[in-house]
């Protein structure tokens, strides 16, 4: 019985395939997608042994209909709702960088208030990441000096950050 049922729905597969195929992409557009219904169609059929007893050249308008409620039921489904298909992936959600910008200009501004003398100390200590001995040896300068020009160098920041209302 397995070999007929297999006969059946090869000549089945025969005889409406391509027209179901055909069918389906002028539904949908899509021939991807119509391989897919055009097999879920033949399964049903398959599963339904009524149709394999009849003659292959009748069930034509049955293949129709299920392939249609197959497509109807694709088009109503929450997964076809919420997918979005696009050309193109869509680049990665990068953070906001005003915040950072904004806050790069304030502290161009402050530094720029600062006289060549402090400016150099404290860039080389925030931004160069170099101790006091270094700054010294680098500026041929006395530790002391360094740590007073950094000192009255972040105080006048400070000051400079207060005037434009930062708080923190």
């Amino acid at each position: 019985m397995a070999d007929d049922d297999a006969e059946r729905l090869a000549a089945l597969y025969d005889a409406h395939a391509a027209p179901v195929w055909r069918y389906v992409v002028h539904l949908t557009g899509d021939r991807a997608g119509a391989d897919d219904v055009v097999q879920e169609t033949l399964l049903r059929a398959w599963r339904t042994p009524r149709i394999l007893a009849q003659d292959p050249a009748t069930t034509r308008s049955w293949m129709f209909t299920v392939a249609r409620h197959l497509v109807v039921d694709d088009v109503r489904s929450a997964r076809r709702r919420r997918e979005v298909v696009v050309d193109d992936v869509p680049e990665r959600a990068q953070a906001d960088a005003t915040e950072t910008l904004f806050e790069a200009i304030l502290i161009e501004e402050a530094l720029a208030t600062l006289s060549a003398e402090h400016r150099a100390v404290v860039i080389r200590a925030y931004y160069g990441g170099l101790t006091v001995a270094e700054m010294a040896g680098e500026l041929e300068i006395p530790e002391g000096t360094v740590k007073s020009r950094l000192h009255y160098g972040l105080r006048a920041l400070r000051l400079a950050f207060q005037e434009k209302g930062v708080t923190r």
